[in-house]
């Protein structure tokens, strides 16, 4: 497992959807990246919303919401 960052945040264990622990590097590597640029990408418009008087419990369950309404195109698909 990977050191936490400077936020204490420690990127998870990816699993497959067998429940097994992703083994390629690369792919450990590229998820990792993906989650720090959203990661990033959230907390700056955390930040610009607060400058700009918005709620933050409003912007926290906003960022919440959006994430679970992503849509996955691959649902009934194999893949890898």
């Amino acid at each position: 497992m990977p050191p936490p960052d400077h936020d204490g945040f420690v990127p998870p264990t990816w699993l497959t959807a067998e429940g097994q622990p992703v083994s390629c590097r690369e792919k450990i590597k590229v998820l990792n990246e993906n989650l720090e640029e959203i990661r990033q990408m959230c907390q700056d418009a955390l930040e610009d919303g607060i400058l700009m008087e918005c709620d933050e419990v409003q912007l926290r369950a906003t960022l919440h919401q959006l994430v679970d309404l992503l849509n996955n195109p691959y649902a009934g698909r194999k893949t890898g």
